[in-house]
């Protein structure tokens, strides 16, 4: 099954690729990793990424769909994959379409995980960590024993500054701004699938498992 995952920050897509991938049987292709594994082998899109990345740049798109393209036309992509981070425009998603039609494969779905936005403000902003230890907690899934104590060694537990509401309103904007015409543009084509997240991560798993198969 040929897939692409795409969710707002604090959707739970880390969580589904994780297990869709062990259900599937796919490899879970990230930006993240392909641009690691295109430096680490130096490929020659690998060895141009780096110097982007060096310098402190955006990666320009002709290199990265380059480095796309390389990793789908490895042997384990034939059977099936979950693209996690690809496309982000409009211009990449047509990119991958021409991809996909020079190798004989087409999509399956594009599954978009969806949650109230207020609702991914309380999962964003709920982290608090230890001072002392570095423990993780969530006021709404992992609370502390006691609010603002740490279990572990009795340390107080802080917002990191990364976890204030007014980033996380801002992380959600920006996400919503980049990819609202990507899913126009999915929906347009008939492959979008779109799930609500608000629910148990394995109620969200078994629609996005139905949803796939009910539209191929």
């Amino acid at each position: 099954m040929k897939i692409i995952l795409m969710g707002p920050p604090g959707a739970g897509k880390g969580t589904q690729a994780e297990v869709l991938v062990q259900k599937l049987s796919i490899p879970h292709i990230s930006t993240g990793d392909m641009f690691r594994a295109a430096i680490k082998n130096q490929t020659a899109l690998g060895v141009k990424a780096k110097e982007y990345m060096d310098a402190g740049g955006l990666v320009p798109d002709e290199v990265t769909i380059g480095i796309v393209e390389e990793r789908l036309s490895q042997p384990d992509c034939l059977a099936g994959f979950l693209l996690d981070g690809f496309p982000r425009t409009v211009t990449q998603a047509d990119a991958l379409a021409k991809i996909l039609h020079q190798l004989g494969l087409k999509l399956d779905g594009v599954v978009n995980i969806e949650v109230d936005q207020e609702k991914l403000i309380a999962r964003l902003t709920g982290r608090r960590v230890c001072r002392q230890c570095g423990a993780t907690y969530h006021v709404l899934f992992n609370p502390p024993t006691q609010e603002g104590v740490c279990d572990k060694c009795g340390g107080e537990l802080y917002q990191r500054s990364d976890d204030s509401e007014a980033t996380a309103r801002n992380r959600l904007a920006v996400y919503n701004q980049q990819t609202e015409p990507l899913i126009a543009y999915y929906r347009t084509e008939g492959l979008l699938v779109e799930i609500n997240g608000d629910q148990p991560i394995e109620q969200v798993l078994d629609d996005i498992l139905a949803s796939l198969r009910n539209s191929l």
